[in-house]
């Protein structure tokens, strides 16, 4: 183990009286008696039904008619039914319900566009878009049930279709806006969509990425598919338009009336359906509903990253990741303000973050350990050319931090007042099952605690709870965000999640819990590397290595290996102004034999230019082990850069 990365961190942010006084937390601890975080915890898991059901009044979620139930757990754990009986719509409770109050003429939405484009909607202008896009959808004969694709770039109007989509129950489908042709056709075939929002391209670093020709290509092999709604977001005269399936967003929404009737939906109709990408197979298509996936997501918004009305939440994410449903969803549930941004972030200079933060007023931002290694080079220049003031928090997900780049935000750009909310949980989940909060101190790269229902442990692999040792994170009883199971797979989705310990759902991520309580995640438990007995998570090495001032990232896989069993191989991406050499080579292999031991020092260290990387900027070991070996990656379409998958084979 990493003595620096797991044993002996300290506190390094401690609670104080600006973040408890005005928690969520704090608030519902008061309201509830419950005097502090270990005792919200053990109450929120000890009863599950309480807790729910506190969360549905905190939040204020309103329903159509009140549940009898508020779970039933007659089928097991895999298959518990929430909010028994009730009838709701999500889209009441994010903008019906606020017509007529205060909070209508409040912003709902701030957006920027690359080329410098903003745009406000306040909650009262974003329900009535919305109302239009709704009557559009009805008159092309869309209604409740029906899936409707979402393949546009982070724009208001895949807001205002998101919403539209559940307002007339029908069933989201949020696609990555940089997918093919294949992975496009695959989600929508898969869930037999009748139509899809699409633009006709958007900008990249001054430069125009199209759209339309890919969705055109998929709708070609998507039988179902009877309707396109174009956005013309970068004014291309020359799209192509099919008769009788295409129309333009401008020519059919505008002028549909601002009123419009939402969809009277059982709490536990169907929702959306967010795709997963696996190593191999079809993706696994996240069932979702509307007392599921917002409720959680908005309760971890609150109870995590603490957003309350009058904040600017942003979080640098894409529609087709759960983080983008998640950002809608949670901003507006507690009448906040979320912020998009459509474009690069280091364009037209590495400061763009910044200068957006101080603009729009951001008090959150959500960012990736890989973002903040990819700007660590540029040093504090190109933030100090701006106000953050008003930033409140910093939040991040998707993949491990290293301590480096962690204390780096948290003690430079944050000037150590600025808590880092680390968050890990999935598309499955709706959301966290680890992270940090207002009302506990932090460590460097770690987690807080459990998010409260969350019965979370760390098991060995004899299904035994540990501490201060590496094992299987898994979750011990159901919550209200959990999946629904995954689209026409039932069986798929039990082996994945609860096949190893009776009704354990195990994540399939390596955790950690130190001595002071607090959660590590070292990933994902099948990028598991054991060498000569001695397993460890690819995240420790990847620690050390990037501690050089030579590497800006790495990734660490296990090969096998005779002697061994595994050996380890790690890629690394040089910062600029360094090249790759022998002698390089050897002191990284150096250090991590120093750090780790000598026999598990690397077998192999290849500098690559780029880690292949999902959009939410998770690399991709998995892949990166399969093409070292020559084998089959799997489903690559959730890469941004699919041509480092070819370079990694290269590297053999």
């Amino acid at each position: 183990m990493n003595d620096s990365f797991l044993y002996h961190n300290p506190f390094v942010w401690h609670p104080t009286p600006e973040y408890t006084d005005r928690a969520h937390l704090t608030h519902f601890m008061r309201r509830h008696g419950i005097p502090d975080y270990p005792t919200l915890m053990q109450r929120s898991v000890a009863d599950i039904a309480w807790f729910t059901e506190a969360v549905l009044e905190h939040l204020g979620i309103e329903f159509y008619e009140p549940y009898t139930q508020i779970v039933d757990l007659s089928r097991g754990p895999q298959w518990p039914r929430w909010c028994v009986g009730a009838k709701m719509n999500i889209v009441h409770n994010l903008l019906d319900k606020y017509i007529g109050t205060d909070t209508e003429h409040r912003p709902a939405l701030i957006w920027e566009g690359e080329e410098g484009t903003t745009r406000t909607l306040t909650y009262g202008e974003l329900y009535r878009e919305v109302n239009r896009a709704a009557n559009a959808l009805r008159s092309l004969g869309l209604g409740k049930g029906d899936a409707i694709g979402l393949y546009m770039p982070m724009t208001p109007e895949i807001v205002i279709a998101l919403l539209a989509i559940a307002k007339i129950g029908g069933v989201i489908l949020p696609l990555f806006s940089g997918y093919g042709v294949d992975a496009v056709v695959t989600r929508l075939k898969d869930a037999d969509a009748k139509a899809l929002f699409v633009a006709d391209g958007f900008y990249r670093r001054g430069k125009v990425v199209r759209m339309k020709p890919v969705a055109d290509a998929a709708a070609e092999q998507v039988p179902t598919l009877q309707h396109m709604i174009v956005h013309r977001r970068v004014g291309r005269n020359d799209t192509p338009m099919t008769p009788g399936r295409d129309v333009w967003w401008h020519d059919l929404i505008p002028q549909q009336a601002d009123q419009a009737a939402t969809e009277v939906t059982d709490a536990e109709d169907l929702l959306m359906i967010i795709y997963t990408s696996g190593t191999t197979g079809r993706p696994k298509g996240a069932v979702h509903t509307h007392c599921g996936f917002p409720i959680k997501g908005a309760q971890d918004m609150a109870f995590g990253t603490d957003v309350h009305p009058g904040d600017r939440i942003w979080w640098m994410t894409d529609m087709g990741w759960m983080m983008g449903p998640w950002l809608v969803f949670g901003a507006l549930t507690l009448g906040s303000t979320m912020f998009l941004y459509d474009g690069a972030p280091d364009y037209p200079d590495v400061d763009r973050v910044w200068a957006l933060v101080e603009r729009h007023r951001l008090t959150h931002l959500g960012l990736s350990p890989t973002y903040v290694r990819a700007i660590l080079p540029h040093g504090l220049e190109p933030v100090r050319r701006h106000d953050l003031s008003s930033l409140m928090f910093f939040a991040s997900t998707g993949e491990p931090w290293n301590p480096e780049p962690w204390m780096w935000l948290f003690q430079q750009v944050g000037e150590g007042k600025r808590p880092i909310i680390n968050y890990s949980g999935g598309t499955e989940i709706s959301g966290g099952i680890l992270m940090g909060n207002p009302v506990l101190p932090l460590k460097p790269g770690a987690f807080s605690a459990a998010c409260p229902g969350m019965d979370a442990d760390v098991f060995d692999e004899d299904g035994h709870p540990v501490r201060e040792q590496v094992g299987e994170l898994v979750i011990k009883q159901p919550w209200i965000g959990m999946t629904r199971g995954f689209w026409k797979d039932p069986e798929r989705y039990i082996q994945t999640y609860w096949s190893r310990w009776p009704n354990v759902w195990v994540h399939g991520d390596f955790a950690f819990i130190d001595k002071d309580g607090q959660w590590y995640i070292l990933g994902r438990s099948d990028d598991t590397i054991k060498v000569a007995g001695k397993r460890l998570g690819p995240a420790e090495v990847e620690s050390i290595v990037v501690e050089h001032p030579a590497v800006v990232e790495a990734a660490a896989i296990g090969v096998p290996d005779e002697v061994k069993g595994q050996a380890l191989v790690v890629f690394a991406v040089l910062t600029p102004g360094h090249e790759p050499s022998d002698a390089l080579r050897q002191e990284l292999r150096d250090m991590v034999a120093q750090a780790m031991g000598k026999p598990l020092a690397p077998k192999a260290v290849h500098f690559v230019d780029d880690l292949p990387k999902t959009r939410n900027a998770k690399v991709m070991r998995r892949m990166i082990r399969a093409a070292y070996l020559g084998q089959d990656p799997g489903d690559t379409s959730a890469l941004v850069n699919p041509e480092a998958v070819e370079a990694i084979r290269r590297a053999r």
